[in-house]
């Protein structure tokens, strides 16, 4: 695959506009570290209010005189406007400033893409890049609409090229999107693998920036690229940790979110994102030092509920305690008793060993301990317990038959039972069984027992 040329952007100026909606409202400041993260430096920064955005410019004819005034005094290279503009709207403004114009979704899309390194994020950050650019194709090709084309037909050459370019995009995209679904087939196994070593699964979730990386380094001994800049992370690594009680655990640290992030980026990024929505427990890092902490949550709220893995169990982190007067490192729990909420710093480790303890008892509600007598005839049962890791201890009754001490969780143990018969509720000598009928969970997949 061709590496990605990148231009520079340079020298830039912020345009930010104020609208009534609240879905069209951004923030000023994130614009400015998005831009910073995307290797640009910030000249200055203007502001306006409108009510509706203008149809041609977005911003209106006198803004723009206003706008191509401070682009010619401080020689910017490039124009970055807080909102989606049209195709249209682009055009008119690079040809009214004579510089580059990028919207906010342009501009996420250009760190992406610098961002990436492994093949699948490659993949998906040009799927998204060309998604959003088949409807700006025509800008390429403006010079080539006006001609006329033989026949007596209005048309020709310029049209002819922008059908072919049309054509290249469409089958590109088809051709990625096919190597996408070779990738996401191959992650599927990688689960199925996790699902047969019965190895749970813990998807790092949260706002970009808010810790997530360093969080994980600190807790997996690893060395992910961790940077106070917007979007540091993109490409999702898996480590195994150790945790008490529970044993080995996956941790996964995914990319951070944004508010309005865009549809495409969260089309192209689905297969990547499962991870957050196949997880065992998720947790929500937060960066308590934000104002806008309630925001962020929200933000993420959003772009799981897209991936629909808001069902997933989870604890909120808030990191960086450490900035905050006041917030001491430690375990929240709610009247129940059940961790809610963890605060801690992972520069500094403190509260880490809290977010272990809390993250091992999440996971241990579901664990059921019992002891099982397998008879000789069961053996098929013993070796399935012994496939899920699930057998603490064996000893051996007077008659022969093995006392197996068993610790798995209670869905698990569901399916094991139903695939053997029912030989594990016969087994266990605890009645009754200290786990729900199969069909209480709803349909359920066996792959993580199959060899």
């Amino acid at each position: 695959m061709a590496e990605q040329a990148f231009e520079p952007i340079g020298p830039t100026i912020l345009m930010h506009v104020e609208l009534p909606r609240e879905e069209n409202q951004e923030d000023l400041a994130e614009l400015l570290r998005l831009t910073e993260a995307a290797g640009g430096s910030v000249l200055s920064s203007l502001i306006c209010r409108r009510d509706e955005p203008d149809p041609r410019s977005f911003i209106g004819s006198g803004k723009v005189a206003e706008l191509k005034e401070a682009v010619d005094e401080l020689q910017a290279h490039t124009v970055i406007f807080n909102s989606r503009l049209s195709p249209a709207q682009e055009r008119n403004l690079e040809k009214e400033l004579g510089v580059r114009v990028m919207d906010r979704i342009a501009l996420i899309l250009n760190i992406f893409a610098q961002r990436a390194r492994t093949y699948e994020g490659k993949l998906q950050v040009e799927l998204a890049r060309l998604g959003y650019e088949q409807a700006r194709l025509v800008r390429g090709w403006t010079h080539l609409e006006r001609q006329k084309g033989g026949f007596g037909l209005r048309g020709g050459p310029g049209e002819t090229q922008i059908e072919l370019d049309r054509r290249a995009l469409r089958e590109r995209i088809a051709r990625i999107k096919e190597e996408l679904a070779v990738v996401a087939s191959r992650r599927e196994q990688n689960r199925r693998k996790r699902h047969k070593n019965a190895l749970p699964l813990i998807s790092l979730v949260g706002y970009t920036n808010a810790g997530k990386s360093s969080l994980f380094n600190f807790l997996t001994k690893s060395e992910v690229f961790a940077a106070d800049l917007l979007f540091a992370t993109l490409d999702p690594t898996l480590r195994t940790i150790e945790l008490p009680v529970v044993g080995k655990v996956v941790l996964a640290d995914t990319v951070g979110f944004i508010r309005h992030l865009p549809h495409d980026l969260v089309a192209a990024f689905r297969a990547t994102l499962e991870e957050s929505a196949k997880a065992d427990l998720q947790l929500h890092v937060v960066d308590a030092s934000d104002p806008r902490l309630e925001d962020n949550i929200l933000a993420v709220d959003a772009v799981l509920a897209q991936i629909g893995a808001l069902e997933v169990p989870r604890l909120l982190v808030f990191n960086k305690a450490d900035l905050v007067e006041g917030m001491k490192p430690g375990l929240i729990r709610d009247e129940n008793g059940r961790p809610v909420r963890v605060h801690l710093s992972a520069k500094s480790g403190a509260g880490t060993q809290a977010l272990l303890q809390a993250v091992s008892e999440l996971l241990s509600l579901d664990l059921c301990e019992f002891t099982a007598k397998i008879l000789p005839q069961d053996g098929k049962l013993l070796s399935y317990l012994y496939a899920g890791k699930a057998v603490a201890a064996v000893s051996y009754a007077d008659d022969g038959a093995q006392l197996v001490s068993v610790r798995m969780r209670a869905l698990d143990a569901s399916r094991v039972d139903k695939l053997c018969g029912g030989a594990l509720s016969r087994a266990c000598q605890t009645q009754p069984v200290p786990w729900l009928a199969e069909e209480d969970y709803g349909p359920v997949n066996l792959d993580f027992l199959q060899h």
